[in-house]
């Protein structure tokens, strides 16, 4: 196979030969005719918090093998050529199933495997107060239990490779501790912990703050807060929802500027209701609305409940509101999100898999996948 287009890093025009899913040659265009072209290429995204979409949930107890392989599709439409499905508080049996029905997912289908190396537990150790709790279920948030996690571990065949808590828990440093020398990255995410907490976190083997900025109180000191103080560590990373209501520009671009976008990752954290049309649905035992502007809130409150949109528009974005270059923005939904959880990079370079995303995109316009290509 063929591509032509611009390749996202140089600008430059280039011949993408594949072969046998492998990228075989780049070489500038030239005059033979191209199987596929586009405005530019790049390699696929990659987002590691992904709660489902079109009205399907990784954390149902009617998930199914089939839902998972719908979820993936999806994602891949809009150039996420990987991803990391992400459960979030609830009952042990519920999560218990969804980690199963996951790995069921991934052994019965290689394409979903190669799309889904790692899950995302985003809970339910984290803080039961009004506002860092978000739209998570309060009656299912708990202390951080070792026995427990390694139960949905085991259900999850050694797949879950980021978790997300609150460090101020009692038992969350050791908690911590254990997940770190077992490899699984951990957040912090959805906390009101103290500064102190949060350097004995970051010491304990905190690498990442979840959707920085989100999660968070409505009012709060202004200066000694969690969220400058996690800001300020340069030993976390920060991912954060760029889907243009999560984040003011201004916030965007200063997070950015202070992580700088080689410690900055780039999520939809798309809900179980991105893609649907305005109304209110039933989610988690809770009510939830899609409002007309395309964003998904908790009725009767400021608080949004994940995204109503995916990873593609993100890029764009973010390039609109802190200044990045193309390949950074790209990078930031793809190269990071691999790197911080230690996945094999997706480069265009003769070798690596033909994992491609074909898109068109003028800068201060619209970034539009035409075409996702995975090996």
């Amino acid at each position: 196979m063929l591509l032509r287009a611009r390749h996202y890093a140089t600008g430059e025009r280039v011949d993408i030969v594949c072969t046998n899913g492998r990228i075989a040659s780049i070489q500038p265009a030239g005059p033979a005719t191209p199987d596929s072209t586009a405005g530019w290429v790049a390699p696929t995204l990659f987002d590691l918090q992904i709660n489902g979409c079109d009205g399907h949930s990784f954390n149902s107890e009617k998930l199914t093998v089939e839902t998972v392989r719908h979820v993936v599709d999806t994602c891949r439409r809009h150039g996420v050529g990987g991803l990391c499905p992400t459960l979030v508080t609830n009952g042990f049996e519920a999560l218990r199933h969804g980690m199963a029905t996951i790995r069921q997912a991934c052994e019965s289908d290689a394409a979903v495997a190669r799309a889904v190396p790692a899950i995302h537990l985003e809970g339910p150790y984290l803080s039961p107060e009004d506002g860092p709790r978000g739209a998570h279920s309060r009656q299912h948030i708990r202390p951080p239990d070792w026995d427990e996690f390694q139960r949905l571990q085991e259900a999850a065949g050694g797949r879950i490779r980021l978790v997300t808590l609150a460090p101020e828990h009692e038992g969350a440093l050791p908690f911590i501790e254990k997940l770190t020398a077992g490899g699984v990255v951990v957040a912090l995410g959805h906390t009101m912990a103290s500064g102190e907490r949060i350097a004995e976190a970051i010491k304990a083997g905190a690498k990442l703050s979840t959707h920085l900025g989100n999660g968070a109180h409505a009012i709060m000191p202004r200066h000694d807060n969690y969220i400058w103080q996690q800001l300020a560590a340069d030993e976390l990373w920060a991912s954060i929802i760029c889907d243009g209501q999560h984040l003011p520009a201004s916030v965007v671009r200063c997070i950015v500027r202070v992580k700088t976008p080689a410690r900055v990752i780039l999520t939809c954290d798309a809900s179980s209701l991105a893609g649907l049309p305005p109304g209110r649905y039933g989610e988690w035992d809770q009510e939830f609305e899609v409002v007309p502007e395309g964003k998904v809130v908790v009725p009767g409150t400021a608080y949004l409940a994940g995204s109503w949109a995916f990873t593609d528009r993100c890029i764009g974005n973010v390039i609109r509101m802190a200044g990045v270059n193309l390949r950074d923005a790209i990078d930031m939904a793809g190269a990071r999100p691999r790197e911080l959880l230690g996945l094999p990079q997706r480069r265009l370079e003769p070798g690596m898999p033909a994992d491609l995303m074909l898109f068109d995109w003028e800068y201060g316009g619209e970034f539009r996948v035409r075409e996702t290509l995975t090996a």
